[in-house]
């Protein structure tokens, strides 16, 4: 079980991400936008971020490279899932720092997959 903080602004969108993460027994926070999602990881240090790219305030791509760029929080691993499937925006948050890259609609099991394999014990 890992505490995630999770950035989407499209309430359909978190409410399928609520029910998987449920499934698994995760904990998180939410947040519709960008600033307020990123204060919540520097203040919270979550073992995860789950961040939408398109968001207001700041995008997803600018609260990672905040994160990555920020000794305290250069280490919390951030799986971005996005519609934006293009391979610059791939391309960005791979150079960025991002640990995953998911495009919605996603797949459930992938996506508790990709959290497990990044806050387990042995994750890098």
């Amino acid at each position: 079980m890992a505490f995630l903080v999770v950035a989407e602004d499209a309430p359909h969108m978190l409410r399928l991400l609520e029910m998987t993460l449920r499934r698994q027994g995760h904990q998180w926070t939410s947040f519709g936008d960008g600033n307020s999602a990123l204060e919540s990881i520097r203040n919270h240090h979550p073992d995860a971020a789950i961040l939408d790219v398109i968001m207001p305030g700041m995008d997803g791509l600018e609260v990672l490279k905040a994160l990555k760029a920020d000794p305290k929080t250069a280490d919390i691993p951030v799986i971005i899932l996005t519609a934006r499937g293009h391979t610059f925006t791939r391309e960005q948050a791979e150079q960025s720092g991002a640990a995953a890259f998911l495009t919605k609609p996603f797949s459930p099991t992938e996506l508790l997959d990709t959290i497990s394999r990044h806050t387990s014990p042995a994750a890098p």
